[in-house]
């Protein structure tokens, strides 16, 4: 639209144009996606597997219900949906087609074909008619979204009522000595880390940053209220380094 050129947001620590935020996102996953889930065991020990656990936990899929994962890539979490929930369905959205891609050849998505749907597109004008989930999700994507309150709106669309929306992302850890020393791990070993492993040190170094610039914890539980939610909570997750933001379409 005419009225946002020229309109800036954040690239990590950058000012870039709006329209080209999209862009560059897409370069950073494209580049990592072969290694995107190593890099995720490698750079938290493993502990996103819990952190998502912990949101499979609080979201207590139900048989039968459908889920629009978005920002999904690689399919961790609708996989973990679909395994405790008999009978439900799957769509896992994401702007990169090479995440898609390796979420498609990992051994699950074989075993959930016939429930599970892969699709490309953008967080910020969803491809689906209003009301068509039961369930949305988005793990450590939305920080990534050029605006986010443009996707929260989509998904309170595309929730049917009674829908429930829940979010898993890097967040605030309340305790400056803490904070101190993740900032010398995020900054000093994530990045190098990358290079190594990926191959591509900016990129890790985008991550590190963006985390950096995405709201607190009350800041975005009070970006969610306002794309209309309802009982919208949020539990920390290791001290707050990760926090599950959940909120109900009533």
């Amino acid at each position: 639209m005419a009225e946002d050129r020229g309109r800036t947001t954040h690239f990590g620590f950058r000012e870039v144009a709006e329209e080209a935020k999209a862009g560059l996102v897409h370069g950073v996953f494209s580049s990592v996606a072969s290694r995107y889930d190593l890099m995720n065991d490698l750079m938290s020990g493993g502990i996103h597997r819990l952190w998502k656990d912990a949101m499979m936990d609080w979201l207590a899929p139900r048989p039968g219900q459908r889920l629009l994962d978005v920002a999904g890539g690689t399919g961790d979490i609708a996989f973990r949906f679909l395994r405790r929930a008999p009978g439900a369905e799957a769509v896992v959205l994401d702007m990169t087609e090479a995440m898609l891609a390796e979420g498609r050849r990992r051994a699950e998505a074989g075993n959930l074909a016939d429930r599970l749907a892969w699709v490309a597109g953008d967080a910020m004008a969803l491809p689906f008619p209003d009301a068509s989930f039961d369930v949305y999700t988005i793990s450590f994507g939305i920080r990534n979204v050029t605006r986010i309150e443009d996707a929260l709106s989509e998904a309170f669309r595309v929730l049917r009522p009674g829908g429930r929306f829940m979010a898993l992302e890097f967040s605030r850890v309340p305790n400056p000595a803490l904070q101190w020393l993740y900032d010398r791990y995020s900054f000093n070993v994530i990045p190098a880390m990358g290079k190594v492993v990926t191959g591509d040190r900016d990129s890790y170094q985008y991550l590190v940053e963006s985390i950096r610039r995405f709201p607190d914890q009350e800041s975005f539980a009070a970006m969610i209220r306002s794309a209309g939610f309802d009982q919208v909570k949020f539990r920390n997750l290791t001290m707050g380094v990760a926090a599950l933001h959940s909120g109900w379409k009533l």
